[in-house]
Parts: structure tokens; C-alpha cells; sequence
């Protein structure tokens, strides 16, 4: 199978992340085609990667080899996703925000459901993961020698119209516009941009902490 965005340098990760969309992800039985997804630059080129300040624990499956996924935990519950990219040594990484299910629809809808419509099975990163089934054991795992829970394959069909815009829930470089999407498509997740929490203003007279 042809991974025409594994020899794409990790300078490239913006198209590397609209390549991606359309790809197909499969694992326990159901499968997602991508149709939004968000791409993170590396050490000291992109202040909203997890990879800025350098390697740790953490992020260190970032640095490479490409083809292996990157999975963190959010808010103590939910799981992300993130494809890694780009040569060894050069932290990159494709979020995955979104995708349709187009196979295992009824086991994906008795893993979410809350979800009302079949549009909104996966429209999120955590949504995602969810229906895949996927959490932070896959962290670390190949997509493409079939040795991981995941198998990433191509698109059936061309992907259409893709469109651009800034990521989402990032608190530093908020209007780089690396977020990609199907235009038109419904399983698109809803833009949210991130608002910081307001402060107390210290009482005049006082220095604060």
C-alpha cells in the first residue's frame, strides 16, 4: 500500500494534514473517514504543539518515525489522536478532529449513544476516538504494518473541496489557519475559538502573585 504523505519532511506538515483528509481509519470493527483534521509543527516553530519546548515522555513518539500514532489524555477522561509525521528527529503531527463512519455504523452508535445523528458519531477529536474504540494504549502504535489496533488506508474517492482555517482550543498561535476540512461535509466538528478565562483584577495598592 502507497503512503504518499510518509515522505513528506516535517516542514510540510500543513499538507501533509490535507492529504491525510479522506484517508480511512479502521479499528474494532468500525471505520472513519477523515474529514477534518489539524496539523502541529515541532521544537520551537509552533507554540500550540506539544512538541515546542522539546522532547518528553510524554510527546516523545512526535519526534518519529512517521506512520505511528500519537494519543494523549484530556481533561482526565477523554482520549486524542494524532498521526505522526515528518522525518525522525523532527516533531510534526496531524490531529484527527473529525470523520464519518462508514463501516460498523451500529457498533459505533452503541459506543455513542448519546450522539442524535449519525453525522455527529464522530464530529471531534474525543467523539472519534470513542467510536473507534481507542485510547491511550494505542499510543505509540504503526497504522500502516498492521501490527497496531489501527490501519490507516486511502480514500476510495477524491476528497472534494478542501478548506482551511484556525485550530481550535489552542491557547498560543490561535489564527494559524491549520485546521483542514471537507467543505460541505456534515461530519465536520463545530468551530469553537478559545476564549482565556477573565482574571480578578487585584485591588490598586497591591502586586499580585
Amino acid at each position: 500500500m502507497d503512503y504518499p504523505w510518509l515522505h513528506l519532511p516535517a516542514t510540510a506538515v500543513d499538507e501533509t494534514a490535507r492529504t491525510l483528509l479522506g484517508w480511512r481509519l479502521t479499528a474494532n470493527g468500525v471505520t472513519v473517514r477523515l474529514t477534518e483534521v489539524e496539523a502541529y509543527s515541532g521544537l520551537g516553530e509552533d507554540p500550540a504543539s506539544h512538541a515546542h519546548r522539546g522532547m518528553t515522555a510524554r510527546n516523545e513518539v512526535m519526534f518519529g518515525p512517521a506512520g505511528r500514532l500519537y494519543v494523549y489524555q484530556i481533561y482526565g477522561m477523554h482520549f486524542c489522536a494524532n498521526i505522526v509525521c515528518g522525518e525522525p528527529g523532527r516533531a510534526a503531527a496531524v490531529l484527527l478532529r473529525a470523520g464519518e463512519v462508514t463501516d460498523g455504523l451500529e457498533t459505533a452508535r452503541q459506543r455513542r449513544p448519546a450522539a442524535r445523528r449519525d453525522n455527529d458519531l464522530a464530529a471531534g477529536p474525543a467523539k472519534l476516538m470513542q467510536v473507534l474504540a481507542l485510547d491511550r494504549t494505542a499510543n505509540d502504535t504503526s497504522l500502516i504494518d498492521g501490527t497496531g489496533p489501527a490501519v490507516l488506508s486511502p480514500p476510495d474517492s477524491p476528497t472534494g473541496t478542501i478548506a482551511a482555517g484556525p485550530r481550535v482550543g489552542v491557547t498560543s498561535a490561535l489564527d494559524v489557519p491549520w485546521r483542514f476540512w471537507i467543505a460541505g461535509d456534515r461530519t465536520v466538528s463545530v468551530y469553537r475559538r478559545h476564549t482565556p478565562r477573565r482574571r480578578e483584577t487585584a485591588p490598586r495598592g497591591r502586586a499580585g502573585g
